[in-house]
């Protein structure tokens, strides 16, 4: 399976998306600190993710999801599930 995932800063509240082959893996990367485009925004927070059997498919839904319209569909999706979630926040 391949995955693409939504992280949510505990420092700024801002949203990061993502894919990859190993979700758990990959999360705990964030989590330590080695990935560079989320080490100075932790803690971080799992939000949501989606399974996708192809790696093409996982890619091209985490390009959607960085759009314009994948913020909205995202938050949408997310909005009843976490407190404090408004337009403000980057996704």
């Amino acid at each position: 399976m391949h995955y693409t995932y939504v992280l949510q800063s505990g420092k700024d509240g801002k949203f990061y998306v993502g894919y990859t082959k190993n979700l758990k893996l990959r999360f705990e990367q964030h989590t330590k600190g080695l990935v560079a485009s989320t080490k100075d925004r932790r803690p971080l927070k799992l939000v949501y993710y989606e399974a996708c059997v192809e790696q093409a498919d996982a890619t091209k839904r985490e390009k959607y999801l960085k759009t314009h319209y994948g913020k909205l569909y995202l938050h949408k999706r997310l909005k009843s599930y976490l407190a404090g979630f408004t337009p403000s926040n980057s996704l």
